[in-house]
């Protein structure tokens, strides 16, 4: 079932200037891996390739959740944090201990010596618009032998922890992005939405949204994702609430970012307050904006109820759109797994979970008609709202945590062992070409 799509330019066509000379395109191509004036999404010209690359580290993974929740790329550098605490090579000869966090070589997949060991996960990383810096947020006390809650800044020029920066922040960080010169910030702490100083961590105040209620009332209430559009006017941000400065807002929101202070947008979808199951109150998982920034698109959980709502589905909005009563421009239903991660890349819409099916509104917990099997990690066509053949298929176990792209291809961290029927455990590349 695929709701009626609205036409729009078709913004994907390469200019004949962008490709004079090589030079010019990795040019282009340096320049998309700058975070200005927001972390604007990578464009790619065509799907990934379903094979994945044979040298990336592999995560020993067990029976206490440990998975892979982020990845930042800054020059030939990967970084990765999640729940883990060794990791083997690709050719599982060598062990490393490393506690949620862990450097490594982008194209050969090296582990580096960089130790920044911190005592509970490590869910986002974002490098600063310069490069010089990585910010590390998450659920930990304590990061590379510094006592520190939520989030770090650490300098890559001295290899060392930034003291001067402390947020001072009272809970778990769960989402970060830089927006032009701003460092947003997302989680259970107060006032649970902040732009905080690069330099500092000190709170701006250009952010102060009153957020406020549960969906789900065994959690705390929290800001869990967010995206901002490339323009940097416009954030989308996910969560367990029912409130947003005195407005009603059901797990979703966006705030209008052209003015001297944030605020509020109409913006709201109805289908987002019905409800899908008592036990997953919060069921908004994850966002991302197209690398154009016309559209966007949140992916959910909630189980098998139906097409009124929005349940275990994928979902575009075009960003255009800002009514207070906001129809997706289409639906992708699972038919009753969940979706954790989206990547946009303009050739498609990456998406991952532990699901079964794509293309399935009408199952429920079963392959409905017109049902197609993609365990774990998906495609979705952005015009048509309908699955791309791309299937590498992957394990499901609790899910697909991360989808990151580059330039040079798409970065999946889960708690999978198998990704193509090839061992590739926590950690999956795979390459454009």
């Amino acid at each position: 079932m695929v709701l009626p799509y609205v036409q729009m330019g078709n913004n994907m066509t390469m200019s004949a200037r962008l490709v004079r000379s090589l030079s010019l395109l990795a040019a282009i191509v340096a320049c998309l891996m700058l975070a200005s004036p927001a972390e604007a999404s990578i464009s790619q010209a065509k799907i990934v390739s379903p094979t994945p690359a044979s040298w990336t580290p592999r995560v020993i993974l067990g029976s206490s959740g440990q998975t892979v929740y982020a990845f930042a790329q800054v020059g030939s550098t990967m970084y990765a944090g999640g729940r883990f605490t060794q990791l083997n090579d690709s050719q599982v000869t060598q062990t490393s201990n490393r506690s949620n966090f862990v450097a490594f070589n982008a194209t050969t997949g090296a582990i580096l010596p960089l130790r920044l060991d911190a005592n509970n996960a490590v869910e986002v990383i974002v490098p600063s618009p310069d490069g010089k810096a990585i910010y590390i947020g998450g659920d930990f006390t304590s990061i590379g032998g510094v006592n520190i809650r939520g989030m770090v800044r650490f300098d890559l020029t001295t290899q060392t922890i930034d003291t001067r920066f402390n947020p001072q922040l009272d809970g778990v960080v769960t989402d970060a992005a830089f927006v032009g010169s701003r460092l947003v910030v997302a989680g259970t702490f107060t006032r649970q939405l902040r732009a905080i100083d690069p330099a500092t961590g000190v709170d701006t105040g250009y952010i102060n949204l009153k957020i406020a209620g549960k969906t789900d009332p065994n959690d705390a209430t929290r800001v869990r994702r967010l995206a901002a559009n490339p323009a940097g006017t416009t954030l989308v941000a996910l969560g367990n609430f029912t409130s947003v400065a005195g407005q009603a807002r059901t797990q979703a929101f966006r705030i209008d970012l052209t003015g001297t202070k944030a605020a509020l947008s109409p913006w709201h979808v109805p289908r987002l307050d019905t409800p899908c199951s008592s036990s997953l109150g919060m069921f908004s998982r994850g966002v991302d904006f197209s690398p154009d920034g016309s559209y966007f698109v949140i992916v959910t959980t909630g189980g098998p109820h139906g097409t009124t709502g929005l349940c275990d589905a994928a979902a575009r909005f075009e960003t255009s759109n800002v009514s207070s009563s906001v129809e997706p421009t289409w639906i992708n239903w699972t038919g009753g797994d969940s979706l954790y991660s989206v990547a946009i890349t303009g050739a498609t819409v990456y998406v991952g979970g532990h699901q079964r099916w794509l293309d399935n509104p009408l199952g429920s917990d079963s392959a409905g008609p017109g049902a197609v099997s993609r365990p774990g990690i998906g495609s979705i066509d952005p015009v048509s709202g309908r699955a791309t053949s791309w299937n590498p298929t992957k394990d499901r176990n609790h899910g697909t945590e991360k989808l990151y792209a580059t330039a040079a291809g798409l970065w999946v961290g889960s708690d999978g062992t198998y990704f193509d029927q090839l061992k590739r455990p926590g950690i999956v590349f795979c390459p454009l070409t």
